[in-house]
């Protein structure tokens, strides 16, 4: 079982680097969880810990996660986040070619709950919500292409079903088209940072996930990103 990585922490919350294959909350069919991780290393320090989930992060994929110690600093989080005052950027190899190095994609999406998946439809209707991402290529090795994708949307599986739709499935993502295999239990997908304006101040902050330690994830020549 993956060991939990506190990126960061303070009196207010918590950064983890997410394993792949773990959910992040608890849950009744789930030994080990993220939040049940969180909730032991805080048990050394408090007797009755409090941990808010403030986002998500899906089963497969890994990456920066902040978790809150406090109610009050639950409820900013959650603004922040509705009000798009949170930048989060993910790390996707892929194994086919992009037709372009850069793009943004818009689409409509609905939640197929049945198949526990995201389709991407043609046309607006009640269920479909508007999702939208903007990605760069930055990288090549013998496993495909890595790109560096920064969503605009928070939906259900955007990225895996946006990226799907444009013929390029992530790696390891057999609900989506992937033919090729990656780790159990995970894709090459990777919430690599994570921005957050700080309230009532022009400061924002950043937390960082280093990357899986596996060969799919070796790059030698990432090209600079011209976001920064």
């Amino acid at each position: 079982m993956p060991k939990l990585v506190v990126l960061h922490e303070n009196n207010d919350y918590l950064v983890v680097n997410k394993a792949a294959g773990l959910i992040s909350e608890k849950s009744p069919y789930e030994a080990v969880t993220v939040e049940t991780q969180v909730f032991n290393h805080l048990l050394k320090h408090k007797r009755k810990p409090y941990i808010g989930i403030i986002h998500r992060l899906d089963r497969v994929t890994s990456g920066v996660l902040i978790l809150a110690k406090k109610k009050s600093v639950l409820v900013v989080f959650n603004t922040l986040f509705s009000s798009r005052k949170v930048q989060k950027t993910y790390l996707a190899i892929v194994k086919n070619n992009p037709a372009k190095n850069k793009g943004t994609l818009v689409n409509f999406l609905i939640k197929n709950n049945k198949e526990k998946k995201a389709d991407i439809v043609q046309s607006k209707s009640k269920d479909a919500l508007n999702c939208s991402l903007s990605y760069q290529v930055i990288g090549k090795n013998d496993f495909g292409y890595l790109l560096e994708v920064k969503p605009k949307t928070g939906r259900f599986h955007q990225i895996r079903a946006q990226l799907a739709n444009i013929g390029l499935p992530i790696i390891g993502d057999e609900k989506y088209g992937s033919d090729q295999e990656y780790l159990p239990l995970s894709i090459c997908l990777h919430a690599w940072k994570l921005t957050y304006e700080v309230s009532g101040s022009a400061a924002s902050k950043t937390f960082e996930a280093p990357l899986p330690n596996n060969v799919f994830w070796t790059f030698k020549n990432t090209i600079k990103s011209d976001w920064e």
